[in-house]
């Protein structure tokens, strides 16, 4: 009896890890796509997860140093009689270099290459080369959501993009800030290149998805990539 269940048991341990990477996944990308500190009641609300379940994966992912742990008073009240503060999670501080969050060497190196044969091949100056090529990509990008275009604006499709190349984007007011750079490494060590590619690849996206109400712009901030995406102010003015 115990070996006919064997198999079933293996079967069933797989199902529970698969689901339980597959809810922790969720929970942080929830997590970082806010632009103010979560509790856990809010982050098993907007997931519909017990809330056990989401207390338990949360302090899973701030255990590995993924999200950090805030507490705060929401109730608004002082003193004694306040009560505890709650417990809240938030993105990490702290770059990790794991598959939490995304990153896109793949794209960078495939960019540089290209850059550097067409240099070679035809003598236009390599960073030149680097940004046609980037705003080439994002063009490329955008045509192929286009073509598996789901419904919903403009502004949803380049959310659904950027977050399925591992930016993390969070609606900020009426500015797309983004919470992860998938060059982060790159960007460290070479700042001014890289940065500048990626502003070429985001405007080539939004081009691409013809979107004018949208610009992309180097805005450099702790925790953050290098580019956002705000108003075109020749459209709100």
């Amino acid at each position: 009896m115990m070996c006919a269940a064997k198999g079933t048991e293996v079967s069933a341990s797989r199902s529970v890890s698969t689901g339980c990477r597959l809810r922790r996944r969720r929970l942080y990308d929830h997590v970082v796509r806010q632009t103010a500190a979560v509790t856990r009641d809010e982050a098993a609300t907007a997931l519909g997860l017990p809330r056990a379940t989401a207390a338990f994966h949360l302090d899973r992912l701030a255990a590995e140093g993924l999200l950090d742990v805030v507490y705060e008073r929401r109730s608004g009240r002082s003193g004694p009689r306040a009560g505890r503060p709650s417990k809240l999670y938030r993105r990490s501080e702290r770059h990790i270099d794991v598959s939490l969050p995304e990153h896109r060497y793949d794209l960078a190196e495939r960019l540089l290459a290209e850059a550097i044969e067409d240099a070679e091949t035809t003598g236009e100056a390599p960073r030149a080369a680097l940004d046609r090529r980037a705003r080439q990509l994002g063009n490329e990008v955008a045509a192929a959501a286009r073509g598996a275009a789901s419904a919903g604006t403009s502004s949803d499709a380049v959310m659904r993009i950027l977050e399925a190349h591992g930016f993390e984007p969070r609606a900020d007011d009426d500015v797309i800030v983004l919470g992860n750079c998938p060059f982060h490494t790159l960007a460290r060590e070479h700042t001014e290149l890289v940065c500048e590619m990626n502003l070429c690849l985001l405007s080539g996206l939004l081009a691409g998805l013809d979107t004018p109400q949208l610009q992309a712009r180097l805005k450099p901030e702790p925790g953050h990539c290098c580019v956002c995406l705000e108003p075109n102010p020749t459209l709100h003015s």
